[in-house]
């Protein structure tokens, strides 16, 4: 960033920056590991990042030993290659996400500076750093933060270079937007490429500006696109004649035209999701929205082109029959952009924050203490067996909403002394309650990780045995056990894998029952009231151990069965 330019419009100097910068990055990096492995999106895309590791195939992904063609590989040759150099872990499958988010919220930051000024730029940065959603969401191994990532670099260098005077930067910086739509595309598919261009056609129209086309080095740019993304593409249709079907046909076009995948939700699904994620900067976004509004005439309007990010993925994924909360992650670095330019203009000359801002903190203050008053609340719903679980959570809570309410306070104090420190203060307030409340999740996580079971259970199966998962695919287990499962009879989102290799699963309850009978050296997994059901029918079958959630048996014969 121009850190010259921020010392003369704030009251934090370059040292000041730096030191937040690095506390920030190790609260950052530093819970990655403090939490297990969560269903479902966790613990699939870690096992298939694993089975990639042990089979060495890096061109079909498998899930389970079974064909996984749900989404391009580009985060699980990420974590593959973790993998390989750190081991395999829980931190380590986070590492990408975790990357990913924070290097973006830099990006966000220097792309600010250059397009509006540096104070504004380091606003926005810190409006995304303490964004609920984006901070949990690079706290997640799943595919959104990845996706979200290119994306929002696309859209930077975008803005970076339809805001360059000088013509060999403008290409180089399109070049460089091609080049991340390509990532983008590697990462989930050919959304990558299609959010772009369906905002750069809703920007052309609403501001009626059909030259900006001509800037876009649309064949330079495809010729660097294309050799970045087709290559995977062609192997994996080469070898896997059915991929191009399933991929682009059921995973592309029915999934947004279609309910085939139970994802629906009201057309309002994600208007919550939106202000919760975005909850100690939502008063702001009227403002910032009706200044881009104010600039979309320009030659080229910066603030306007973001507002149509945020509104185009907004609009599309509301409308789209398949609604998962990760999908409206992209929207989140474009609106702090225009919530940091707001931001800096209300500081203006004086760095002090006028009287709705002061308000704004001390409501949401008064808003923390008063969640104090529902502590009873958390764990409410629990089973019997995770009420001490959820009791544990509550500490971790209270200790989320004294952040809010310590940081939010003083951040109304400053408001009137220094208006900059007043903004940063209430952003670490958040960022602090969102990092806390999501890392102390464990305490009620680990149990559905199933962690303490594999613990308990892995030394004493032996290596080479067949285990069968029974009507049950658990998303954690086989990563921490180390080992695939054979489904038995429901093949949940592994149907496309089993009708493609019929041979490797059990089709049917009684399939299972005959092969289990014969296979005296197996292993099983299921919940408890199917090993109860599989019991009344005298089926010999011997408890190893078990969870609230699950339990592994063995044939009893297997006793006998070495390492």
């Amino acid at each position: 960033m121009q850190f010259g330019q921020i010392r003369q419009s704030s009251a934090l100097h370059p040292g000041k920056i730096l030191l937040l910068v690095i506390i920030y990055a190790l609260l950052w990096f530093g819970t990655l590991n403090y939490r297990h492995l969560i269903p479902s999106d966790e613990g699939r895309y870690a096992e298939i990042a694993r089975e990639m590791l042990v089979t060495g195939d890096w061109i079909t992904p498998r899930y389970n030993g079974y064909k996984y063609f749900e989404k391009p590989p580009l985060q699980a040759w990420a974590t593959t290659a973790t993998f390989q150099a750190f081991g395999i872990g829980d931190w380590q499958a986070r590492l990408w996400t975790g990357l990913t988010g924070f290097l973006t919220i830099l990006l966000v930051g220097f792309t600010g500076a250059r397009i509006y000024n540096a104070r504004a730029g380091w606003l926005a940065a810190v409006v995304l750093a303490s964004s609920p959603m984006w901070v949990i969401s690079g706290h997640l191994n799943s595919l959104d933060m990845g996706l979200s990532a290119f994306l929002v670099a696309a859209l930077c260098s975008l803005l970076l270079a339809q805001t360059s005077r000088n013509k060999d930067s403008c290409r180089n910086w399109m070049w460089a937007c091609w080049a991340f739509m390509g990532l983008a595309t590697l990462s989930k598919g050919v959304i990558g490429a299609a959010i772009p261009a369906m905002v750069f056609i809703a920007y052309s129209i609403s501001t009626w500006d059909w030259k900006i086309w001509t800037r876009l080095h649309i064949l330079s740019g495809s010729i660097l696109f294309l050799p970045i993304t087709a290559p995977w593409f062609l192997l994996v249709a080469q070898r896997n004649p059915e991929f191009l079907e399933f991929f682009f046909i059921h995973e592309h076009l029915q999934r947004f035209t279609q309910d085939a995948h139970s994802r629906t939700g009201p057309i309002y699904y994600f208007v919550p999701l939106l202000l919760i994620g975005l909850l100690p900067w939502v008063l702001q976004l009227p403002g910032a929205l009706a200044q881009a509004w104010s600039e979309r005439r320009r030659e080229f309007s910066a603030g306007w082109l973001l507002v149509c990010w945020f509104a185009v993925i907004f609009a599309f994924f509301s409308m789209s029959h398949s609604k998962l909360p990760g999908y409206i992650i992209p929207v989140f670095p474009a609106v702090a952009l225009i919530i940091g330019n707001r931001l800096d203009r209300l500081l203006s000359h004086t760095n002090t924050m006028a009287l709705p801002w002061k308000l704004q903190t001390l409501g949401f203050a008064i808003l923390g203490l008063v969640g104090f008053f529902f502590l009873d609340a958390v764990g409410k719903q629990a089973r019997p067996d995770e009420i001490e679980a959820y009791a544990q959570y509550t500490f971790w809570v209270i200790a989320a909403l004294v952040a809010v309410v310590s940081f939010s306070s003083y951040a109304a104090w400053q408001s009137k002394r220094n208006g900059t420190q007043s903004i940063v203060s209430f952003a670490c307030g958040f960022f602090l309650c969102a990092i806390i409340a999501g890392t102390g999740h464990e305490t009620l996580g680990r149990a559905v990780s199933g962690i303490d079971l594999v613990e308990r259970v892995k030394a004493s199966i032996p290596e080479k045995v067949n285990f069968y998962s029974v009507r049950l695919l658990d998303h954690t287990v086989p990563f921490y056990l180390g080992r695939t499962m054979i489904m038995v009879e429901s093949p949940d989102e592994l149907e496309f894998g089993v009708n493609q290799e019929p041979e490797l699963w059990m089709p049917t309850l009684d399939a299972f029952i005959t092969r289990w009978q014969e296979d005296q050296t197996a292993y099983a997994l299921m919940v408890p009231e199917q090993f109860d059901a599989l019991k009344a029918k005298n089926l010999p079958m011997q408890e190893v151990d078990r969870d609230s959630r699950r339990v592994i048996v063995k044939h009893p014969d297997a006793s006998n069965v070495t390492q």
